[in-house]
């Protein structure tokens, strides 16, 4: 079964892919069909009289904010009316997205939580080039974080909020157990030293969401180098081989942490069972505030502290933590109302989505005031947090990056890497083939 369930990821990414790449073909590498960078054939709201009807598609779902947003835009703007379409941000609901895309079905607006999901779809012409919008100005509303999003040096989407991405704590626990919140500087011995400490008969020490598991690798990568100075590819280097290692140990020598294999095979609710007290750490993003305040449905009484995704080795350098700006939002360039869709984005990003801010979802507009979002945030749930640890991680700055690899490159990493958590492969091997698939693509 567990084989089974591989196979099925490897061949949806892979048809994804290629619908993907054969649409490029037609569309281009400029993110447009025809138009002029910026432009449309129709007035925001159609013709005289028309309404026009927009949808957006976005991975959060609708109760958690997007609604939100999208009745009190309609409410303001009675001539151009917005449809929220939620999809599962995974292989199979990417693929629902990309397939919507290209085939013409109505998708007007989408959001994007990776750079290379964003690279396919300009390649495949369904993403506008923005470089023509003359009307709004994306490095200085979103500051210096949101070029790691360009593509050929131009936009082609609004990066929309502040990306965190960090360890949960459950600060109840580490008390009894007599261990400090951790520096912001620790490593993955010292997180494994916590994880022993505090895992207990029906509790593990860390738990980590599928989003979370390659981080610290992700960030090593971009402070390395993807490449090596002789243009081969990095992703055997030594940092990578005792991180893994150091994972494997905590599954299958600790058991501090699931065994891969059974945490993807039973889909294992991480978000839900730490907030049950069934693991004392969770790897994981902002996206778990919005069931963290959500008393009713994950009702919790203990009180939840933050560390930093730990770095491999104290002495590691040029390492980048998983963070900057995320959520970008980009116009179809097959949309028939892309100025009504331009008109949506902007106002979204500029204060719209603040009612997403209760779910951890901070916009990054310098327009929208960061006490507000705080504000929005802790309502209601105030006692619960550790607002020290708080403040210095999930509001903290810190070195951050985007990950500039082909999603074919990071589907062969996982393939490989999935081998050795599942014990089919050893280690040295594992990185060995990671590094020989990469270079393929990189040829």
């Amino acid at each position: 079964m567990k084989r089974k369930g591989w196979f099925k990821t490897v061949l949806i990414t892979t048809l994804a892919a290629t619908i993907l790449g054969a649409c490029g073909s037609n569309g281009g590498n400029n993110g447009n069909t025809g138009a002029s960078p910026g432009t449309a054939s129709e007035s925001p709201a159609g013709k005289p009289g028309e309404k026009v009807k927009l949808t957006l598609w976005g991975a959060v779902p609708a109760e958690a904010g997007p609604q939100a947003v999208i009745d009190n835009w309609n409410k303001e703007n009675p001539g151009i009316q917005v449809e929220y379409i939620r999809y599962v941000n995974d292989d199979p609901g990417n693929l629902k997205l990309d397939t919507a895309l290209m085939t013409g079905q109505d998708a007007d607006l989408y959001i994007n939580y990776t750079l290379t999901r964003l690279q396919k779809r300009v390649d495949a012409g369904v993403a506008l080039d923005l470089s023509g919008k003359t009307d709004y100005n994306i490095d200085d509303q979103m500051g210096q974080d949101a070029a790691q999003w360009k593509i050929g040096d131009k936009y082609y989407g609004i990066p929309t909020k502040k990306n965190m991405l960090f360890i949960w704590l459950n600060k109840d626990m580490l008390d009894a157990a007599g261990l400090p919140i951790p520096s912001v500087d620790w490593t993955w011995d010292d997180l494994r030293d916590y994880a022993n400490k505090l895992k207990k008969d029906k509790v593990y020490g860390l738990l980590q969401h599928d989003a979370a598991f390659t981080a610290t690798i992700d960030g090593t990568i971009a402070g390395l180098g993807v490449t090596k100075p002789d243009g081969t590819s990095n992703f055997d280097n030594d940092l990578w081989k005792k991180q893994l290692q150091t994972v494997h140990d905590m599954m299958f020598v600790d058991k501090s942490t699931p065994e891969y294999g059974e945490q993807v095979t039973s889909k294992m609710p991480v978000d839900t069972m730490f907030l049950k007290g069934e693991a004392a750490m969770l790897s994981a993003g902002e996206f778990i505030f919005r069931n963290a305040n959500d008393l009713t449905n994950f009702p919790h009484d203990f009180k939840i502290a933050f560390a930093t995704i730990p770095k491999v080795t104290a002495d590691q350098k040029d390492y980048k933590y998983p963070g900057g700006l995320g959520d970008v939002l980009s116009v179809n360039a097959k949309s028939k109302h892309q100025d009504a869709a331009w008109k949506f984005a902007k106002w979204y990003a500029d204060g719209g989505m603040l009612p997403m801010a209760s779910g951890g979802r901070i916009p990054a507009s310098k327009s929208v005031d960061n006490k507000q979002a705080m504000d929005l945030l802790l309502k209601g749930v105030e006692d619960k947090y550790d607002t020290e640890s708080m403040n210095k991680v999930v509001f903290g700055q810190f070195p951050s990056f985007q990950l500039s690899v082909p999603q074919q490159a990071l589907d062969a990493r996982k393939e490989e890497y999935e081998k050795y958590f599942l014990n089919e492969q050893d280690l040295d091997t594992t990185l060995k083939n990671m590094a020989k698939r990469h270079q393929e693509y990189i040829k």
